[in-house]
C-alpha cells in the first residue's frame, strides 16, 4: 500500500470525514432493501425482468443510472436524487438571466448560494410528488391490458379504500426517501469529503458493476464461468474470450480518456496590471485562465438521452390508440427504440452537440468573465479590456466546446456500438464505457483532488503526487 494512502488515516480531521462519509454511503445502500409498502415484490421483479431488454428496461436503466435510486424495484429510494437534480436544473436554468432576482441571488456570493440551495430543496418536493404520484398509480394499478397499470398491489390492495390508501402510503414514501437522500447528500458537504450528490449517484452505479459483471461471466443455471469465456469465437450471444479481451482494452482504454479529457485544459494567459506604490511596484504578474475542455460535464448527455425517449413515448401512445393504422407512428418509435441503429446515435450525436454549447452558454458568460478581469486590472496579452476580450473568450469557447462535445458523442455511443457489434446487453455494456463511467471517474476525480487538498495543506504529499 503506497505511503500516501496510510498518511490519509494518521490526519484525525481526514479520518474522520472519511468515516462519516461511508457511514452515510452504507445507509444509502440499506435503503435499497427496505420495501415499499402493499406491492407484490416478486410480481415486480418478473415484471422488470420481461422488461429488461425492451424500451421500458432502458428507460429505468437510464434514469436509474443518473439518479442513484433504482425503479426497477419497488423500495423507499426509488426516486433517487433525480427530483433534486431536476430542480437544481431549473433553478440553475431560470438565474441565467430568465428571472432577474434569481440572477441577483445568484451574484451576491455565499447569502445568495444558500438562498438558491433553500428554493431548490423547496422545488424538489412538488417534482418529487408529481413523480412518485406517476410511479405508484403505474404500478399499483389493476391492468386492463390497455397499458393504464402494471396490476402489481399485494393481494387484497388491488382496488378500493385500500388501494387509495396504501398508494397515498407509497407517494409519501418515495417522497420521503427523496428528500431523505438530499439530507445525506448535505451532510456528506458539511461533514464529510466529497460531494454528497455526487457521491450517492457514484455509488448507486458502482453497486450495479458486479451484477453486471456476473451476468456476463456467470452461468445463471450452474453458477459457474461459463464455457464460452475460454474458448474463441463462441457462439452468438454468448462471451467469448476475444470479447473479454476487447472489453478489457476498451475499459482501459475510456477509463484513460476521460481522465485526460476531465483534467485537459485550455489555458489562457492573462496579466495584471503594474502598481507603483512609493519604491514598490506591484503587479505585473502572468497568470493563466483556465478554461476547461469539458465543460459541460455529463448534462448534455442526459438531456439528449431524455429528449430521445420522450419521442418514443409519443409515437408509442399515437400508433396505439390508432389500432395500427399509422403506420408512420409506429416506424418512427421503432427507430427511436433501435438504439443500435445508425439513424438513433446520429440524432444522438446531434443532441449532445446542441446541448453542450446550450448548457455551456448559460454556465459560462465571457462578457461576465472580460468585466472581472477589468475590474481586477488584468488583461490578455494583446486584446482590450472589454468587448474586445469577450469576444476572443467566446471564440476560444466555441472551439473548445466542439472538442469536448465530440468527446462526450463518443464516450456516451461506445456501449451502443459495443452491444451491437459485440452482441453484449445494453445493461452489461454501459458499464464498460459510456455515461456511467464518465460519472464514476469524473466524481473519483473529485474526491482525490478534495483529499489532496488536505494533504498539501498538513504539508503532506498527495495522492498522485511521486
Amino acid at each position: 500500500m503506497p505511503d500516501q494512502l496510510l498518511t490519509i488515516f494518521k490526519i484525525p480531521e481526514l479520518r474522520k470525514k472519511i468515516l462519516i462519509t461511508l457511514i452515510f454511503l452504507a445507509v444509502y445502500r440499506i435503503g435499497y432493501y427496505v420495501p415499499l409498502p402493499a406491492i407484490d415484490q416478486v410480481k415486480m421483479a418478473e415484471k422488470m425482468q420481461q422488461a429488461q431488454s425492451g424500451a421500458l428496461g432502458q428507460v429505468l436503466g437510464f434514469v436509474s443510472q443518473f439518479s442513484g435510486g433504482n425503479l426497477s424495484t419497488a423500495c423507499i429510494f426509488s426516486l433517487g436524487i433525480m427530483p433534486y437534480i431536476s430542480a437544481s436544473i431549473i433553478i440553475q436554468l431560470l438565474s441565467s438571466g430568465v428571472l432577474p432576482s434569481l440572477e441577483r441571488l445568484r451574484k451576491e456570493g455565499e447569502a445568495g448560494r444558500k438562498k438558491i440551495n433553500e428554493l431548490t430543496r423547496y422545488l424538489t418536493v412538488p417534482i418529487c410528488l408529481i413523480q412518485a404520484v406517476m410511479i405508484v398509480q403505474t404500478v399499483m394499478k389493476p391492468d386492463d391490458g390497455m397499458g393504464g397499470g402494471m396490476g402489481l398491489a399485494a393481494s387484497g390492495y388491488g382496488e378500493g379504500f385500500d388501494l387509495w390508501w396504501f398508494g397515498f402510503v407509497a407517494v409519501v414514501t418515495l417522497t420521503a426517501g427523496t428528500v431523505f437522500l438530499m439530507w445525506l447528500g448535505e451532510q456528506i458537504d458539511e461533514y464529510g469529503i466529497g460531494n454528497g450528490i455526487s457521491l450517492i449517484i457514484m455509488a448507486g452505479i458502482v453497486a450495479r458493476i458486479p451484477d453486471a459483471t456476473n451476468s456476463l461471466l456467470m452461468d445463471s443455471v450452474t453458477g459457474r464461468l461459463k464455457e464460452s469465456v475460454f474458448t474463441l469465437g463462441g457462439a452468438t450471444g454468448d462471451i467469448s474470450f476475444e470479447k473479454l479481451l476487447v472489453l478489457l482494452v476498451l475499459f482501459v482504454t475510456v477509463v484513460v480518456g476521460v481522465i485526460a479529457m476531465t483534467k485537459a485544459q485550455r489555458r489562457i494567459p492573462t496579466q495584471s496590471a503594474k502598481h507603483v506604490r512609493g519604491r514598490r511596484v506591484y503587479g505585473g504578474t502572468r497568470q493563466f485562465l483556465p478554461m476547461k475542455v469539458n465543460a459541460a460535464g455529463v448534462m448534455p448527455v442526459i438531456f439528449a438521452s431524455t429528449l430521445l425517449i420522450l419521442p418514443y413515448f409519443l409515437f408509442n401512445i399515437l400508433y396505439s390508440a390508432s389500432d395500427g393504422t399509422l403506420g408512420w407512428a409506429g416506424t418512427l418509435a421503432n427507430v427511436l427504440q433501435n438504439h443500435r441503429g445508425w439513424v438513433y446515435n446520429l440524432l444522438y450525436v446531434v443532441m449532445i452537440y446542441v446541448f453542450t454549447y446550450f448548457w455551456v452558454a448559460i454556465t459560462f458568460n465571457p462578457k461576465e468573465i472580460a468585466d472581472n478581469l477589468k475590474d481586477h486590472g488584468s488583461f490578455i496579452p494583446g486584446y482590450r479590456p472589454g468587448k474586445k476580450t469577450a469576444d476572443y473568450l467566446e471564440r476560444v469557447l466555441m472551439r473548445v466546446t466542439f472538442v469536448g462535445a465530440a468527446f462526450l458523442a463518443v464516450i456516451a455511443i461506445i456501449p451502443n456500438v459495443v452491444s451491437s457489434e459485440l452482441e453484449i446487453p445494453p445493461q452489461v455494456a454501459s458499464f464498460y464505457g459510456g455515461t456511467g463511467l464518465l460519472i464514476v471517474i469524473s466524481v473519483a476525480l473529485d474526491l482525490v483532488q478534495k483529499i489532496n487538498s488536505h494533504l498539501v495543506m498538513r504539508n503532506y504529499p498527495g495522492l498522485t503526487d511521486e
